[in-house]
């Protein structure tokens, strides 16, 4: 195997890596929260090097602060959200049905 299919393969390898954590992320964001928050804990310790506390800082998720101001929208409290557009929508005008008998 040459290098420079071997490189080919690491970087494939790699956008592979990243592309099924963002699916993943997005698909089910509290898990993964929990998920980084352990590995986050398990980096952060007091002997560990100074790389591995900045790696777990910036690994830890963000964490709602809990008022309506935020957007967690968990309690409900906040209010419904108004309508996207500013102008209502335009009547919808019924269209009849015309029916006609097959051709033979």
């Amino acid at each position: 195997m040459s290098t420079g299919l071997l490189a080919q393969y690491v970087v494939i390898g790699l956008i592979l890596v990243v592309s099924i954590a963002v699916v993943v992320r997005k698909l089910a964001p509290k898990p993964t929260a929990r998920w980084l928050a352990a590995a986050a804990l398990r980096l952060d310790r007091p002997e560990a090097a100074a790389w591995k506390r900045w790696l777990a800082h910036a690994m830890q998720p963000k964490q709602t602060t809990g008022n309506c101001s935020d957007g967690c929208d968990t309690c409900g409290a906040c209010g419904p959200k108004p309508p996207a557009a500013a102008h209502p929508p335009a009547a919808v005008e019924p269209m009849p049905l015309h029916f006609r008998p097959r051709d033979k």
